[in-house]
């Protein structure tokens, strides 16, 4: 496995896995028109473009013989000013991995790349959303010392799920 920056060309690969990740670990949770919605929004080439061009927002690119194989996404922006800690708090937005590969230290490679990009900016806190039920995503965040500091919600189509802020002081 190797890590590398997005590019242009990463547009499609990335749309697909974004879709395929979320579906494979949150689709049964919603009707059809609610997740058809969300995907054809949070997940179209046209979102991906604008974020790589987007100062604020860093991709790594996890790759395996395969292929994509996971990615990560920060947003140089806090997502949660009235719950932060700190005064420069990076947003980690997503970090996924395709679904048949889950295990196999990706997530944790990437995981070790946001954090240290993190601190290679300066952050001295960040933050992330995590859906409620994903028991899961929240244990492998506490491995990593975050910890639930408040609630939020995240939208899918009309569906609301009940999510958890972490959030790590660095």
């Amino acid at each position: 496995m190797r890590l590398r920056e997005a590019r242009t060309a990463d547009i499609s690969a990335l749309a697909r896995l974004g879709r395929e990740s979320f579906v494979a670990k949150f689709g049964h949770l919603y009707k059809d028109a609610d997740l058809s919605a969300f995907l054809s929004r949070a997940y179209c080439e046209e979102v991906i473009a604008d974020d790589l061009d987007d100062p604020i927002r860093l991709y790594r690119l996890a790759e395996t013989k395969g292929g994509l194989a996971g990615y990560c996404k920060l947003g140089l922006v806090c997502g949660w000013p009235d719950m932060a800690r700190g005064r420069n708090v990076i947003e980690l937005k997503q970090l996924y991995t395709a679904p048949d590969m889950t295990g196999q230290g990706i997530g944790a490679a990437l995981m070790d790349w946001a954090l240290d990009e993190a601190q290679e900016r300066g952050a001295d806190e960040i933050q992330l959303s995590v859906w409620s039920g994903n028991h899961g995503a929240q244990r492998f965040y506490a491995r990593y010392g975050f910890s639930k500091v408040g609630d939020t919600h995240f939208m899918v189509g009309n569906h609301r799920d009940e999510e958890y802020l972490f959030a790590l002081l660095l």
